[in-house]
């Protein structure tokens, strides 16, 4: 008796680990029109800010509407750093970094080709050296493997529309013990005037980088919209 109840119990073990495994990643389903209708745990993906969106990345206030002088100090940058921001758009910020590292490279990764086109052109006028554009994909950042410092990623991770190949790729990217530092706005505040498929909790992005082998460090609350999540790779 005591043998077929082990038995069942092994086949019952196998039939949830089986049916776990077949669970699909994405779940498509309708929901707030502002996003694509592709969910990930829980989390609706929302619709990518194309190049159409420069003017508002570029905008002469945002200094003083996110505070992205302290997100700078945040990062703790060094002379001689790789740094990658990814999702970089415009390269507003990798213009900022690339004036603070020295002899150190900051690798602009974007999957749009006419936002690399801008980039250039700001790189070529700014006279900037250490900046070089990479054209990624919505699978990966195109990065070599244990190739950098720190990623920066500033209110572009919700927009991945495929955010577990991604981040599973920024973790390759990085070098053992490299950083991750997920800048978005902060769902937990209403007071963030920002539509809220655009924003994120911190619990769900603990959740979703936690899959990929990331661990939270710390959340810098010191910005005026933004979490400001600094995580750690790890074994995945």
């Amino acid at each position: 008796m005591k043998q077929k109840l082990r038995i069942l119990f092994l086949i019952l073990l196998y039939f949830i680990a089986t049916n776990l495994e077949a669970q699909p990643r994405y779940i498509q389903k309708p929901g707030d029109p502002n996003g694509i209708d592709k969910w990930y745990m829980g989390r609706q993906i929302a619709h990518v800010m194309s190049h159409f969106g420069v003017e508002w990345l570029e905008r002469p206030e945002r200094d003083f509407e996110e505070n992205t002088t302290m997100l700078i100090k945040n990062l703790q940058l060094q002379p001689n750093m790789s740094i990658a921001d990814i999702g970089a758009g415009s390269g507003y910020h990798s213009r900022l970094i690339s004036k603070q590292i020295g002899n150190g490279k900051v690798f602009a990764v974007d999957v749009e080709p006419i936002m690399l086109s801008y980039l250039k052109q700001r790189i070529a006028q700014e006279n900037l050296t250490n900046i070089i554009p990479v054209l990624g994909t919505t699978t990966s950042v195109s990065l070599p493997s244990e190739s950098i410092d720190l990623m920066l990623l500033v209110d572009v991770y919700h927009e991945f529309s495929d955010p577990f190949e991604m981040t599973t790729s920024m973790h390759k990217a990085l070098k053992p013990n490299g950083k991750l530092v997920l800048v978005e706005f902060r769902a937990e505040d209403d007071r963030v005037p920002i539509k809220t498929i655009h924003k994120m909790s911190e619990v769900q992005a603990v959740k979703e980088l936690k899959a990929a082998g990331f661990r939270l460090e710390k959340n810098i609350k010191n910005l005026p919209w933004q979490h400001c999540m600094v995580f750690v790779k790890g074994n995945k």
